[in-house]
């Protein structure tokens, strides 16, 4: 027994010296706090991959879960995660997502913007004006009638549209897994975008089926943000997080110089 309580103490301090070299720190000056949102028909589970990605590097990562019912009520559960957070953050929005980072980004705490694969909509634009009038060839969202004022995604065609690079079992998963769409949180216009006042960064998915990539170049370059393009489906966050992660982490750089 007391060779074993000798041999305690140096253990250890063996196992928190390891424990503390594979800890990673975010770069010093880099701003801290992440905020992910996701879009319309899933939820907050898709960025389980950033969220690994960034807290492996340091960072303190924030999953907001919109119920999509209007985009006030989005806005609304966006901001509380923004109240939450012990500093300045960045905000990054996927697809729908980005209508409600650009409605709650102007929160003071929101130090840079980051749309991926996202709407990035103006002063008095939503997502239903948005996509009324796609270009011709465009690829048409499988998007089904409502049903009591909500939308989903034909599951046959879920996988095509939305994840056609994702693992084949995850993409189905997610196509049963659906969350309900409201049609008042596609109706929901912006009123003073954050893209205006606030650093702005734009990933691009070059495979996008639903929101076309001509058209997420076009509202990248209106915001003025940095743009990175990938290859990858509207799904790139769940297939891809490392670029992803990359584009949070460059910003999270920038903005904690500004």
């Amino acid at each position: 027994m007391p060779k074993l309580r000798t041999l305690a103490a140096p253990l250890a301090g063996l196992l928190i010296a390891a424990g503390a070299a594979s800890a990673q720190a975010a770069p010093a000056g880099a701003v801290k706090n992440i905020v992910l949102v996701h879009g319309g028909f899933v939820d907050g589970s898709g960025w389980a991959g950033v969220h690994k990605i960034l807290t492996a590097d340091g960072y303190k990562v924030t999953i907001v879960q919109n119920p999509t019912t209007s985009l006030a009520d989005d806005v609304a559960v966006t901001r509380r995660a923004l109240a939450a957070q012990d500093g300045p953050a960045i905000l990054v929005g996927h697809s729908y997502g980005g209508v409600v980072i650009s409605e709650a980004g102007s929160d003071p705490k929101v130090k840079g913007l980051i749309y991926v694969a996202a709407f990035a909509p103006d002063a008095g634009e939503s997502v239903s004006t948005l996509i009324a009038n796609p270009p011709p060839g465009a690829p048409v969202p499988p998007i089904l009638p409502p049903q009591d004022g909500f939308l989903f995604l034909d599951k046959a065609k879920f996988a095509a549209s939305f994840a056609a690079d994702v693992k084949p079992a995850e993409a189905a998963f997610m196509a049963d897994s659906q969350v309900p769409w409201g049609v008042a949180a596609l109706a929901g216009a912006v009123t003073q975008p954050a893209w205006k006042v606030k650093p702005t960064w734009y990933l691009v998915a070059q495979d996008d089926h639903m929101i076309p990539p001509p058209a997420q170049r076009v509202m990248a370059a209106r915001a003025k943000a940095t743009v990175t393009e990938a290859a990858g489906s509207h799904a790139v966050y769940v297939s891809r997080p490392e670029v992803v992660a990359k584009v949070i982490e460059q910003a999270a750089e920038a903005a904690g110089k500004n």
